[in-house]
């Protein structure tokens, strides 16, 4: 009798789940793996979408260009180009032939008040004009482009950097009145379109940081940890988030320099080291103050003197160049990897006076907000400063109280976790809490809505040898997905960011679940292991071949691709063991599948006689005999049978399942798998793109070549050659290839 209310219960809500799939017809014939197709399908033509609309305003402008002769303002313009010397001035020239222009160049990038000098009224308008930045633009000089406009997006921060008002006392007597301007005490245009009752909207995501806890900080102090910040997987990366050096030993020059020289050294001998050892990542320096950026400057420019051989860093990075500047001028910028030099502190004396320069000012904390969010990767804090020396009681500046904070989490990490957290929320999903109670029945540790910043991930799996780390993320489809207002922010960005973050990502379809829990659950079981034999994702370029700036001895640039090794399966196979087995060839199927796993999950894609080769190397078997060659064919087909092991067989090759595209990988130091026949048509295929894509287009004849020696070929035979030719072939017929006479480029 105790089991007749269960009973019913379990009648009832099958009755019920029958019922919903019976008179819906999307429900009953959902299928999670056809739908994750569809939701891939959509993210790959999304993506192409963007460089198809790319490609087509640029068409669109070319089809608008005067491509003919004529009076009037062209005849003007055309004039100006065939004159050698006395052109028009730019505000005259706009003046005369400003619609020419416009046509040719339709998009202006100017200075608000540049716009004032160089475009006389009437000259040009403009459907749209954009203000970035806009927290630092007075409404007075914001007026002229606003007038020359239909349509205005101003965008910016109020909580970062205001107007400079360095120069009002010298630009505005003090017998100017201003009392009966509308603007006198807006700050910004920011500010006056949003007295104007202009809508608003605050861009809540959060991407710049590839740690949360370089904007912690800033979430909390000033913008009330509204700012939905994407959670990373790993709260102890090495390298990753704010890094506090403390110099007890520097002095702050007070009342002097205003610097700290001992400081400026540590700072320019830090970069200097970071040059030689991080040449890759983007650097910039920040400063508290002037004094101490000309300080580090002076230090730094000795020390490049006396060593030379990092001067190729600081002109290798054009898009992002290296940097020293202060607090009042870094707005706009941002880094890989930011040096925040403190300068202000303890004195000579060992006193610490509460004056912290700019932050002691109305509106400090802004400047401080603007300096400690400019890292992407990692924050270093230079200072002999402890968070303990700062004494609240003997100030009101709201910037020092926030400064004292951001010492504390440099420091010590205490504020917020640097590890997402499960949050304290009410989780609303049966579906949800069915499956982590499924989970921790099988031993794992479950953590339910990991979040920072308020962006959730359903669960998070703990990594039982790291607590600090999750090794999966495990997304339901439940309110939060289906509200989502739009399918781009729900399946690719959304995923995109997390991806790019580290995280490794599983989805299971509640109509799944209820429909068959055990499949689903075996799938989320394998998802785990998987991820903990996977080594851990540092970002969106590990597996793909990354592109770097190479020197040769004399300095010049090589703009050589960096080329993975190719990388052999370390096996050890005792035959000792199986004594009563008479050898390799009627050795045990079940001993010897997880050996064969372990090759295709290192070398993969593999042929399937360089898989039997490894075997037969590890058991130390001299000869591979007949017998020996039909049994470990017996267990490649086993092993490729079974759908719980990831692996699947294309012709002659053995991949992992999950595996979409292989890496080019270097044979020059693994002879054992430098022949051409034992390489995927798709990695040959993945070699001559790269080949094409970098040259700019390539002649066929030197295409086999140059791929050939990227996989590690130093002489290109006939076979190679003839393998490789027939992969561009097969390429060309395809379309991925252009052939024109001979040359071949990418479409």
């Amino acid at each position: 009798s105790n089991q007749l209310t269960a009973c019913l219960d379990q009648a009832l809500y099958e009755r019920i789940v029958s019922h919903a799939f019976g008179e819906r017809p999307t429900l009953a014939g959902f299928d999670g793996r056809s739908h994750e197709a569809r939701r891939e399908q959509f993210r790959e033509m999304d993506t192409l979408v963007l460089g198809h609309n790319r490609a087509r305003i640029a068409h669109a402008h070319w089809e608008v260009l005067p491509k003919h002769n004529g009076a009037g303002q062209l005849r003007v313009l055309r004039r100006e180009f065939e004159k050698k010397r006395r052109h028009l001035p730019i505000r005259q020239l706009m003046k005369r032939a400003g619609n020419p222009i416009q046509a040719i160049k339709p998009v202006f990038m100017m200075s608000p008040l540049s716009i004032a000098t160089y475009l006389a009224p009437g000259s040009a308008s403009f459907d749209l004009v954009v203000f970035d930045e806009a927290s630092q633009v007075r409404p007075v000089d914001a007026i002229g482009a606003l007038l020359r406009a239909t349509q205005t997006v101003v965008v910016g921060d109020d909580r970062q950097l205001p107007p400079t008002s360095f120069f009002d006392a010298v630009t505005h007597g003090e017998d100017d009145d201003d009392d009966g301007s509308e603007t006198a005490d807006i700050e910004s245009v920011l500010g006056l379109l949003r007295t104007a009752g202009c809508p608003a909207r605050m861009l809540r995501w959060h991407y710049r940081s590839r740690h949360e806890s370089l904007i912690a900080v800033s979430n909390q102090e000033f913008y009330d940890n509204k700012l939905v910040v994407f959670p990373s997987p790993d709260s102890g990366k090495e390298g990753i988030g704010p890094q506090y050096h403390h110099l007890p030993d520097t002095v702050y020059d007070r009342g002097r320099s205003s610097a700290n020289r001992q400081e400026a050294q540590v700072v320019a001998g830090a970069v200097m080291d970071h040059a030689r050892r991080f040449p890759d990542l983007t650097l910039g320096v920040a400063a508290f103050s002037s004094a101490q950026e000309r300080a580090i400057r002076d230090e730094l420019e000795m020390l490049r003197r006396q060593d030379a051989s990092c001067e190729s860093f600081f002109n290798a990075h054009p898009e992002e160049p290296f940097f020293v500047k202060n607090l009042e001028n870094v707005q706009g910028d941002e880094r890989e990897v930011i040096f925040i030099s403190v300068g202000y502190g303890r004195d000579a004396n060992g006193q610490v006076t509460m004056n912290f320069g700019p932050l002691n000012r109305d509106g400090g904390e802004r400047r401080l907000n603007v300096i400690i969010t400019r890292a992407r990767l990692r924050c270093h804090v230079f200072t002999n400063l402890r968070a303990d020396d700062i004494n609240l009681d003997s100030t009101r500046s709201r910037g020092v109280h926030a400064f004292k904070t951001f010492l504390t989490y440099a420091e010590s990490g205490s504020l917020p976790a640097h590890m997402p957290v499960a949050s304290e929320r009410e989780v609303d999903s049966p579906f949800q809490k069915a499956v982590v109670a499924k989970l921790h029945d099988l031993g794992y540790e479950a953590r339910e809505e990991v979040a920072t910043g308020g962006k959730f991930i359903d669960i998070g799996i703990v990594d039982s040898d790291n607590l600090g780390r999750y090794i999966l993320g495990i997304e339901c489809d439940g309110a939060r997905y289906h509200g989502s207002r739009s399918a781009r922010d729900r399946d690719r960005i959304r995923e995109q960011v997390l991806r790019d973050l580290g995280w490794r990502l599983h989805r299971i379809w509640s109509t799944d679940w209820f429909r068959n829990e055990e499949r689903e659950l075996k799938r989320a079981v394998a998802a785990i292991e998987q991820a903990k034999a996977a080594q851990p994702i540092d970002g969106p370029a590990k597996h793909t071949v990354k592109r770097e700036i190479q020197r040769t001895d004399n300095g010049e640039e090589t703009g050589e691709p960096v080329i993975p090794p190719y990388e052999l399966a370390q096996l050890h196979i005792d035959m000792h063991r199986w004594r009563k087995y008479h050898g390799l060839h009627d050795a045990p199927r079940r001993h010897l599948r997880k050996h064969i796993i372990e090759i295709v999950r290192v070398e993969g894609p593999v042929h399937v006689s360089a898989v039997a080769r490894r075997m037969v190397d590890a058991a130390g078997v001299s000869r591979m005999s007949a017998q020996i060659r039909a049994n470990l064919e017996q267990i490649i087909n086993s092993v490729v049978g079974h759908k719980g092991n990831g692996i699947v067989r294309k012709d002659e090759f053995l991949w992992h399942a999950d595996m979409n595209r292989p890496i080019v990988r270097d044979r020059s130091a693994a002879p054992q798998a430098k022949k051409i026949e034992l390489i995927a048509p798709e990695e040959i295929a993945e070699a001559v793109k790269m080949i094409v894509d970098r040259s700019y287009g390539i002649d066929k004849a030197d295409a086999a070549p140059e791929a050939g020696r990227i996989l590690g070929f130093k002489r290109v035979s006939r076979d190679t050659r003839a393998k490789i030719d027939s992969v561009i072939e097969d390429l060309v017929a395809g379309g991925t290839l252009n052939d024109g006479a001979g040359h071949l480029t990418l479409p």
